[in-house]
């Protein structure tokens, strides 16, 4: 992307938006190549569309940059980067252990209370689940870090619509 493209984007280098844009182009591209490097089939029967693939990595990729371009300051980017990891990981090593699966899911069951419906938030269970990390957060800490999950999720969205206007054309 030539210095003037990019300074439609945002014009200080050290922002969010900035961090934000070099690394999704950055990882954009790596998508790009490794798309290419796919292989072909002369039936579209046979080979499923890479649509899924492509969808798939792009939101892991735009989801990856944005948590690194704020950094580790912020509990839902720790989370959310971990997320990540941590499916890379599974997929990788084929952990699809039914043991496991079954430990998680009793796990997951085991309901304890938390100050949510102490204080009378009864928002607050969705609100967990929306924001990377929010089950492990007291409100308070919750509600900050869903202010600055939403502004950043804001910058995202304004960044790749720049971003699909400029290659669009």
């Amino acid at each position: 992307m030539n210095p003037k493209t990019y300074h439609h984007i945002s014009s200080n280098p050290s922002s969010v938006k900035s961090r934000f844009t070099r690394g999704f182009l950055r990882a954009f591209k790596k998508i790009k190549r490794q798309q290419r490097l796919l292989p072909t089939s002369s039936s579209s029967s046979s080979n499923p569309s890479p649509r899924p693939y492509l969808y798939g990595r792009v939101k892991i990729a735009a989801d990856k940059s944005l948590a690194l371009a704020v950094g580790s300051r912020r509990a839902w980017s720790r989370a959310l980067l971990w997320k990540i990891h941590y499916k890379a990981w599974r997929q990788r090593s084929r952990f699809n252990n039914k043991k496991k699966r079954l430990k998680e899911n009793k796990k997951n069951k085991k309901k304890k209370k938390n100050d949510d419906e102490e204080v009378g938030f009864r928002h607050a269970k969705e609100l967990r689940k929306l924001v990377p990390g929010g089950k492990a957060m007291d409100l308070c800490s919750l509600l900050d870090e869903t202010a600055h999950y939403i502004k950043c999720l804001i910058t995202q969205v304004q960044v790749m619509k720049s971003i699909d206007q400029i290659y669009s054309f």
